[in-house]
């Protein structure tokens, strides 16, 4: 169970970024070019911010079932000064809720400005700052203090 949710994770990681890019591009295009916001914006918003849901609750189930999570909370006054337990047990949970709760906040936020222009620029600057926190809290390859493969394969 742990490792098939573990790999299910790494993969959606993928569409949260995608999707999230994709976003951006086009509410910048939006806003610099004035373009009406649509439907398909307002979708797309919508979209973005429930795949970064679905993450964010693979997530949580993994912050339950993790042996470093685990080990992290059993000794958190030796763990928290370790940067490998540390990262898993605190730093990638809280940053990731935070971003999640950024893209909401963006997307809910666009729905109740009425300028076309405002929207695109306010989903832009939202999704933005989501995009940069994930970023730099995703354990990617090429890091030097935690590592993690871009993708894991799925083992039953």
């Amino acid at each position: 169970m742990y490792s098939a949710l573990l790999a299910f994770h790494s993969f959606t990681r993928w569409l949260v970024l995608l999707s999230l890019c994709l976003s951006i591009f086009i509410a910048y295009r939006g806003w610099k070019l004035q373009k009406e916001f649509t439907n398909f914006h307002q979708y797309l918003s919508i979209g973005t911010a429930g795949i970064a849901i679905i993450q964010l609750c693979l997530g949580l189930g993994l912050y339950f079932l993790s042996p470093i999570v685990h080990f992290f909370l059993q000794n958190f006054s030796n763990a928290v000064h370790q940067r490998y337990f540390r990262f898993f047990g605190m730093e990638h949970s809280i940053m990731m809720i935070v971003s999640v709760s950024i893209i909401v906040f963006g997307s809910f936020q666009s729905t109740k400005t009425k300028n076309h222009t405002e929207k695109h620029k306010k989903l832009f600057i939202w999704f933005s700052l989501a995009l940069f926190l994930i970023l730099i809290s995703i354990p990617w390859d090429f890091s030097p203090y935690i590592s993690r493969p871009y993708i894991r394969p799925f083992d039953f």
